[in-house]
């Protein structure tokens, strides 16, 4: 099955030059390659290169056009990228083909177009030690240097899912017996006391538009954050620390 799994299902792309220059700096990360536009010049490329043949890592030379196409970013590609290894990243659906017991506790992101309550939802995610978190390739910020930066550089480490949809993927994992519960402030039930059998899957949808309607279908169970002193709501990412946080004191329970 790892021979059917996209480069974009296995690497996370780093784009524009400091951000390249500081993956090859980091010996902990596994950077499979660095791509760098002809006719591209300046301190910083000599730097990048100085830094891939420190480490032995490939450089390829490639036109302008290929390089924008591959960065996914044409404004702020400055002319290379580099793929870095996502060890924990995979498809969704190889994790539900694969042992899907390992799969007890799941968030999926549905239309957050915010990088930076991505990255930051990828890191508390991560630090709780969360089972998988659906990043789907449509509707929600992609993972590019900026998401990475407000992970703090967790984003490599995160055990990120990746789906075409939400609404595919809330669909796959209720296929799988997965719960589905959706955060809503007039919620039938208060998280810190409602039940939520496991495996769990919580959908985090967008501050303005809420999830998109082919999620909102599927879900099973409606809780609420309780609010004090009048305050309506949390931005998404202090929503996802708070359920995060919640999994992670019923799992110690």
């Amino acid at each position: 099955m790892t021979a059917d799994i996209s480069p974009k299902d296995r690497f996370i792309t780093v784009y524009g030059r400091n951000p390249v220059h500081e993956v090859l700096l980091d010996d902990t990360l596994v950077v499979d390659k660095v791509v760098i536009a002809e006719g591209a010049r300046g301190e910083g490329i000599r730097e990048i290169r100085a830094a891939a043949r420190r480490r032995g890592i490939e450089v390829q030379v490639a036109s302008p056009d290929r390089v924008k196409k591959l960065a996914g970013n044409g404004r702020q590609d400055q002319g290379v990228f580099a793929d870095v290894v996502a060890p924990r990243m995979r498809p969704l659906d190889a994790a539900l083909a694969g042992d899907a017991t390992g799969l007890r506790t799941v968030l999926v992101l549905d239309g957050l177009t915010t990088p930076a309550n991505v990255g930051m939802i990828l890191r508390t995610a991560t630090a709780a030690g969360l089972d998988g978190i659906v990043v789907p390739r449509r509707g929600v910020a992609s993972i590019d240097p900026l998401v990475v930066k407000a992970s703090a550089g967790v984003a490599f480490r995160a055990p990120i899912l990746k789906a075409f949809t939400a609404g595919e993927a809330v669909a796959a994992l209720k296929a799988h017996g997965f719960h589905v519960v959706g955060l809503d402030a007039d919620g039938d039930d208060d998280l810190f006391t409602a039940h939520l059998p496991e495996p769990v899957a919580f959908v985090l949808g967008s501050e303005s538009a809420g999830l998109s309607p082919e999620v909102e279908r599927l879900v099973d169970t409606w809780v609420s954050i309780p609010m004090a002193a009048g305050v309506e709501s949390l931005n998404v990412a202090a929503a996802g620390a708070v359920v995060c946080f919640e999994l992670v004191r019923r799992d110690r329970a």
